[in-house]
């Protein structure tokens, strides 16, 4: 999946516009929050996808939350705790949260920008394609374990093996 289909030219353009420069093209529901925040609904294969990307000037980074719907049962949080720790060992550059008061998984990502540096649309397309890629790769082994009461590890195992096309 390519979010960024070209790379834009100025290297002072603020990357919320070139997030909402790519919302637009791919003709995404989106949101522009403020100057330095936009939130957009991305349609994946197991959920519809609350991305949220905002300027931190204060802590030099660029964040990304992409949130779903997660309504784990008090008798399975346990198991999707130790789930979560499964799936952040294998996710090197964010990693999942549950925020119990929203009812939503969460996957946290931060581009360090110290310095002045400037983000790049190919690190914005990595983050989303990143942080989209993750949230698909695990949603099903959160959904086995919270509804219908699978184990942790063997709920992993559909993560980790890699699908080869579609049935």
């Amino acid at each position: 999946m390519s979010f960024v289909e070209r790379d834009f030219d100025c290297e002072e353009l603020h990357p919320i516009d070139i997030v909402e420069t790519l919302a637009e093209e791919r003709e995404w529901d989106f949101d522009r929050i403020g100057d330095d925040q936009i939130a957009m609904a991305i349609e994946g294969t197991w959920s519809t996808y609350s991305v949220t990307l905002a300027l931190s000037r204060q802590d030099e980074s660029l964040r990304l939350i992409c949130a779903f719907e997660m309504e784990p049962p008090e008798e399975r949080l346990r198991d999707l705790y130790m789930l979560m720790g499964l799936a952040n060992d294998r996710c090197w550059n964010g990693a999942f949260t549950l925020w119990m008061d929203q009812n939503l998984m969460a996957y946290r990502y931060s581009l360090n920008l110290a310095g002045g540096a400037q983000a790049s649309s190919a690190q914005i397309n990595d983050m989303m394609r990143s942080a989209i890629a993750m949230c698909e790769r695990f949603y099903p082994a959160f959904q086995l374990v919270v509804a219908k009461d699978e184990k942790p590890e063997n709920a992993l195992g559909i993560a980790i093996s890699e699908a080869y096309g579609r049935a």
